[in-house]
């Protein structure tokens, strides 16, 4: 080969590769996910660690327990999270006491059921608030299962340390969320500089297909655990 096609192909594959997104969520570089309902199981699910699959939602006024599928979910291998999604801390008792009976018509099903997550974006002046909930929903919780939520990037920035403090022993971890919609929220870095100080276990939840570049010093935070990929609907 001439030099001057040889130049044209290395011209060419630079292009390509200049093209490429290194900053771009691939759900097959990650081994845990979020499953809502309406989406279909990618093939990252089949080598997955952990899955979060949203069961129902507490809602309306009265609030009130509706469930999202129409049976427990028949997983093999991986730990799996049952997710609650609400928009208010005002359940009445029997949807707190009816965590722990799904959770184990899960793991009836096979299921190796980790716990359950609660999915609500608690305002930062409302974690007081919020942690009171929490000790309720983890004393009716069996201690057989683990409690996590979800939280806000906002909540390292300008949260009530003691508020937080006071939800280490409570829950087993946050999942911070650092998106909106499909897009993840610009800024993200400025946040996690104060991830330093946050007293509880968490893992960064992340949008397929949305741009992450790792915080420098992330990995090496103590009470970072890991990502979790919230799985978008397949485009048609």
């Amino acid at each position: 080969m001439s030099w001057l096609p040889r130049f044209f192909l290395l011209l060419t594959l630079s292009l390509v590769v200049g093209c490429r997104e290194p900053d771009r969520v691939e759900a097959r570089e990650y081994d845990s996910f979020w499953l809502w309902a309406g989406v279909k199981p990618a093939e990252a699910l089949k080598s997955a660690r952990a899955i979060y699959i949203l069961d129902g939602e507490v809602r309306g006024e009265p609030p009130r327990f509706v469930p999202l599928r129409a049976a427990a979910p028949r997983t093999h291998g991986p730990d799996v999270w049952l997710v609650i999604r609400t928009d208010t801390l005002g359940w009445p008792p029997t949807a707190i006491e009816a965590l722990g009976q799904r959770a184990d018509a899960w793991a009836r099903a096979g299921n190796n059921v980790a716990g359950v997550q609660l999915d609500f974006d608690a305002r930062t002046r409302h974690l007081r608030e919020y942690g009171q909930f929490l000790r309720e929903v983890r004393r009716s919780l069996p201690a057989r299962y683990k409690l996590s939520i979800t939280g806000l990037m906002d909540w390292s920035a300008n949260g009530d340390p003691d508020a937080l403090l006071q939800l280490k022993g409570v829950v087993d971890e946050v999942v911070i969320q650092t998106y909106q919609g499909r897009a993840t929220i610009f800024g993200y870095e400025r946040y996690f500089e104060r991830m330093r100080s946050f007293p509880i276990a968490f893992k960064v939840g992340l949008v397929e297909h949305g741009r992450w570049i790792e915080p420098a010093g992330l990995r090496n935070e103590r009470n970072f655990k890991g990502y979790v990929v919230f799985l978008l609907p397949s485009k048609r």
